[in-house]
């Protein structure tokens, strides 16, 4: 089977212990990342296995009409970065495991990297000392503030788990689904979105970006945070809406920022603002990709190719392809 696997920045796929399962195949593994559907297209004629890295690349109908050989494309979690409809109305099968119940500890990880790096001024000490200089300024201690989780989920539950041994008070805001979910859990819920942005010292994004969440934190709602507070998005930029964040850490509301996603991603320009601002701490969208959660992830995505094998597709999320 010709199987290719896109966007593996850092050549790791084919290190894992995991990859021995794709042993007998044909595997070609691009490490850059190309979403030119000419250069896809090129790249793609002879794949009949398309393995994803989460959401890095999209897969649009276009693309997918010149790919004729194409049966499977099989990834991990969410999928809003590949047409379903012209997947199935092409008879490509797509596999995606949604590991129900079970949370990306190493993005839970990172977002609580991100709060002790906003908090105590890291990367901003360790730049001084590579400098040749001390001590460059003061951070802020986390007990006793309050740590406000916008979204309560699985990573959601971890990071406020975080915040609980680090003595800080907790808050959860959301849909109402979410909020229910929390108050069943013992977590308390703000009074208000007006409330929950103008009480947290730590702010921390967890939701899906869907149709009813792009935008759902807008630049009403950064001013109403506390110029000591910080805002941490592991998640997704798209929950922000467009410019709103730049212009707020500019006004001194919030404080400071930990990102790790970006409106367009890779983010390779240095000129960009979010880059060369001394109140952002910013990763290259690493939630995730740590090597026990890359050899968690493509496991999975390697047994899905197994069953596809062995004619007994598995996690399909466009089940009236099987058939064909």
């Amino acid at each position: 089977m010709n199987i290719t696997i896109l966007d593996d920045y850092h050549d790791t796929v084919r290190h894992l212990p995991c990859f021995a399962m794709l042993d007998g195949n044909q595997v070609t593994i691009w490490n850059d990342h190309v979403q030119d559907d000419d250069v896809l297209a090129e790249r793609l004629a002879e794949t009949e296995v398309l393995v994803l890295i989460r959401e890095r690349t999209k897969i649009r109908g276009p693309l997918l009409e010149r790919l004729p050989k194409l049966r499977l494309i099989s990834q991990r979690s969410v999928y809003p970065h590949i047409d379903v409809p012209a997947c199935t109305r092409l008879g490509i099968i797509l596999s995606s495991y949604q590991h129900p119940g079970s949370p990306c500890f190493a993005a839970a990880e990172l977002t609580w990297a991100l709060v002790m790096a906003c908090a105590r001024q890291i990367p901003a000490q360790v730049a001084s000392m590579k400098a040749g200089r001390w001590q460059t300024g003061a951070g802020h201690t986390l007990r006793g503030k309050t740590l406000g989780v916008f979204g309560y989920g699985r990573i959601s539950r971890e990071v406020l788990g975080y915040g609980r041994a680090f003595g800080m008070q907790l808050l959860a805001w959301g849909r109402p689904a979410s909020m229910d979910r929390a108050r069943a859990d013992g977590i308390p819920v703000a009074d208000s979105k007006q409330a929950f942005f103008e009480q947290t010292d730590v702010l921390s994004l967890h939701m899906r970006l869907v149709d009813a969440t792009r935008g759902i934190v807008g630049a009403e709602d950064l001013a109403r945070m506390k110029p000591t507070s910080m805002l941490i998005n592991t998640s997704r930029a798209g929950l922000i809406a467009p410019g709103a964040l730049v212009a707020a850490l500019q006004s001194g509301r919030p404080g400071m920022a930990g990102l790790d996603v970006f409106d367009h991603e890779p983010l390779l320009d240095t000129t960009d603002p979010l880059l060369n601002m001394d109140n952002v701490v910013c990763t290259p969208h690493i939630g995730y990709v740590t090597f026990e959660e890359y050899q968690l992830q493509f496991t999975e995505i390697f047994e899905q190719i197994e069953c596809f094998l062995a004619g007994t597709p598995s996690h399909v999320i466009n089940p009236e392809v099987v058939p064909r």
